[in-house]
């Protein structure tokens, strides 16, 4: 192996989970730095920055759910139709019934809920397919949004906007930064060094070679220093903005669910069933009780997605939720998903969410017309999966395998088709 290939293996195959997380940084860093060049610099500006994460946090939410009902082996078609009936339910009981924003928003996870175990009921215990349940949601709750609000715009009061248009507060002294954004910033740079150290620690426990320090020192030095420069830019905003309190709640959940879908049992079984559902059955896992819960996840979440962009748009409307599908869907592929199931990360969903949100507002910025920009997202996304499906077929470079090997682990070859419960966590390892 040259000395070339032992570096680009230490900083991108290395086998630290920072060296996962490290490649992944870097795509997003190269797509970031290209809209800022074509944009004039307009892309990395504090309002734009902050603005994305506004405008798209309600879709990547959808993704988080979509990653698992997509490694489970199935579709939901749906989102976008309940998350547009729970926020017309939401916002006529706080007009109606004067109901407390706080309790709105329980009622309307509620709603998710109990829409979720129903759609959830005919996949895993009636066995109809997941397509056709979703699609008839789709239809369904999509004239309920209709008849509930009889296709009027429904406000929602100022209390209930803060999910969707809400930033951190200021508190402390004047720094000429939102001080709780930099205590954000300063928090995220802690926890990515305790993970490079504590994977470092981890492997030498093991008996395992922990790779040179220098790759870990790079590794981390790059990734504090993407947190340092976001953290001030969202920071540095005009007065009253910050990082918006709708980035806190995919941030909270993008740990939480990335935790269970990597050391949970219950997130083991989910990739265990996608893999291959009869061996995991065999293998004790309850297959039924699975599918059931990864299709009430999905409508919880696309409740809360519903809730935030309604928040955001102080109203809620009959054009709530149209096209949000796709864009869960396609974030999920993009971020290394598997179309057959048993593959896929909620890191990678997330970074595949803000590849298209980047293209999505780059193109915006500059002066692409929204029609342009749709054609252009759709032949981007057709033409570069098509690109890569056929170089990784003739075993040339990859770029989505390229992506999304720091995310993966190496299975040793004597694995077998008998483990899938111990190894579904392990699971997400090519495209």
């Amino acid at each position: 192996m040259t000395g070339f290939q032992n570096i680009k293996k230490s900083l991108f195959g290395g086998t630290t989970s920072a060296g996962r997380q490290f490649g992944m940084i870097f795509t997003l860093v190269a797509i970031t730095l290209l809209f800022q060049v074509l944009t004039n610099g307009l892309t990395l500006t504090p309002g734009n920055l902050i603005a994305v994460v506004s405008q798209y946090s309600y879709i990547l939410i959808l993704a988080i759910g979509m990653l698992m009902v997509i490694v489970a082996g199935h579709i939901d078609l749906s989102v976008g139709s309940v998350a547009a009936f729970v926020g017309i339910v939401v916002a006529k009981a706080m007009q109606l019934y004067d109901l407390p924003w706080p309790l709105a928003i329980l009622l309307g996870l509620l709603c998710g809920a109990v829409i979720g175990a129903w759609q959830g009921f005919w996949v895993a215990y009636v066995g109809v397919p997941a397509f056709i349940v979703t699609l008839a949601g789709m239809l369904l709750f999509r004239g309920g949004n209709q008849l509930i609000g009889n296709a009027d715009t429904v406000p929602v009061p100022e209390g209930f906007r803060v999910i969707g248009a809400g930033f951190l507060p200021e508190v402390g002294p004047a720094t000429g930064y939102n001080n709780l954004t930099l205590l954000l910033g300063l928090a995220a740079c802690v926890a990515v060094a305790w993970r490079e150290a504590g994977a470092r620690r981890t492997r030498v426990q093991m008996g395992a070679e922990p790779g040179p320090l220098w790759s870990s020192g790079l590794r981390l030095a790059v990734m504090v220093g993407v947190i340092v420069f976001a953290t001030l830019q969202f920071a540095g905003g005009r007065v009253g903005t910050s990082f918006p309190v709708s980035g806190i709640i995919l941030g909270v959940l993008v740990i939480a669910y990335s935790f269970y879908t990597r050391n949970a049992i219950g997130g083991r079984h989910i990739y265990a069933v996608g893999g291959n559902a009869r061996a995991a059955e065999l293998s004790g896992v309850k297959l039924r009780r699975v599918n059931f819960l990864v299709m009430t996840n999905m409508s919880i979440l696309a409740a809360l997605a519903g809730m935030i962009f309604v928040a955001r748009s102080a109203a809620s409307g009959p054009q709530d939720g149209l096209s949000w599908e796709l864009d869960a869907i396609a974030a999920v592929f993009i971020g290394g998903a598997a179309v057959s199931g048993g593959l896929g990360t909620v890191n990678g969903s997330i970074v595949g969410g803000l590849v298209m949100a980047l293209l999505n507002n780059g193109l915006q910025l500059m002066g692409v017309g929204a029609d342009l920009v749709q054609i252009i997202k759709g032949l981007v996304l057709l033409l570069a999966v098509a690109l890569d499906v056929y170089n990784k077929a003739q075993g040339r470079f990859s770029v989505l395998d390229a992506i999304t090997r720091p995310f993966r682990r190496q299975e040793p070859p004597s694995a077998t088709p008998a483990e899938p419960v111990r190894t579904s966590d392990n699971a997400p390892s090519a495209v």
